[in-house]
């Protein structure tokens, strides 16, 4: 039996791991043909066989801070499967830690994956969202940008993150306000606290300074970040959540 997104072709930057390969088995889970996009082939491969068992998968080991690959991965996922539909931009870095002696390369690789590769993939992928968007099956489509909470509120030993964050939050609105009478939605979704393996890009210091100031907090899963993209892109055509801001109960900030 199909679901809400049969017929319709998703690609997920970030996917092998995480909050990317969460939405990923959510999204084919729904009926949607997917490209899962990352680094590591060997952990998109594994993906892959999970999500073949649902339906069409392509893998695309892909550096999206390169636009050259960024754009043959798009035209990889057109040309297998005949259109793309959503566009969920998950890829990033988290790399925390003061700004007076930063190690500048963090900050490089930040921007260059978090706000760049971002861009990168959004430009590539727009033209194939909206030709989706103008024909059926669902005459809609949908740019899922996953942020954080660090793009509302620029704390302590974050700076350069939450300016990449932030960044995010202000390219969605622009590109929301640009396409959405041709029935592309933009979506941001922000989550707080999430179990990923972002805490282990860090320096092994500043891994036990974000471990002490998580404390005891039952952090959320990627599975809770997947259910919000697939409510999001799930919704009738008429309807577009534009943000979408979720925390642990427990996390006050």
């Amino acid at each position: 039996m199909g679901g809400a997104l049969t017929g319709t072709v998703a690609l997920v930057t970030g996917a092998s791991s995480g909050i990317g390969e969460a939405v990923a088995l959510a999204l084919a889970a729904d009926g949607a043909s997917v490209a899962i996009a990352a680094r590591r082939r060997d952990r998109l491969e594994q993906l892959a066989e999970l999500i073949a068992a649902e339906g069409g998968v392509l893998v695309h080991e892909t550096d999206i801070t390169n636009e050259d690959q960024v754009r043959q991965m798009v035209a990889r996922t057109v040309a297998e499967f005949g259109r793309l539909d959503t566009l969920v931009n998950n890829a990033g870095v988290m790399l925390q830690g003061p700004i007076v002696g930063a190690a500048t390369e963090e900050w490089r690789l930040m921007v260059h994956v978090n706000v760049l590769g971002l861009l990168y993939c959004t430009h590539a992928a727009l033209p194939h969202l909206l030709q989706a968007a103008a024909g059926e099956p669902r005459q809609v489509a949908d740019v899922i940008n996953i942020s954080s909470v660090a793009g509302r509120v620029a704390r302590h030993n974050m700076g350069v993150y939450s300016t990449t964050k932030f960044g995010v939050s202000a390219f969605s609105e622009s590109l929301r306000q640009e396409v959405t009478a041709r029935h592309v939605r933009v979506t941001i979704v922000e989550p707080g606290t999430v179990a990923t393996d972002l805490i282990g890009h860090n320096r092994p210091e500043i891994q036990e300074i974000i471990r002490q100031s998580i404390g005891g907090v039952e952090r959320l899963r990627p599975e809770d970040i997947a259910d919000a993209v697939v409510y999001a892109v799930t919704r009738p055509r008429h309807v577009a959540l534009n943000e979408i801001l979720l925390r642990p109960t427990e996390q006050e900030r």
